[in-house]
C-alpha cells in the first residue's frame, strides 16, 4: 500500500506542477507581449 500511495502522490504532484507551470507561463507570455508591444502581437 505504501509504495502505491507514494507513486500516486508523485504522479498527482507532477500533474499539478505541470498545469500550474503551463498557466503561469501563458500569463507571463501574455503580459510581456502586451507591455512590450515589440513581439509583433499588435
Amino acid at each position: 500500500m505504501m509504495i502505491q500511495e507514494i507513486i500516486a502522490f508523485a504522479i498527482l504532484a507532477f500533474a499539478v506542477a505541470f498545469l500550474i507551470k503551463k498557466f503561469f507561463w501563458k500569463s507571463k507570455k501574455k503580459k510581456d507581449c502586451g507591455d512590450g508591444g515589440s513581439c509583433g502581437c499588435s
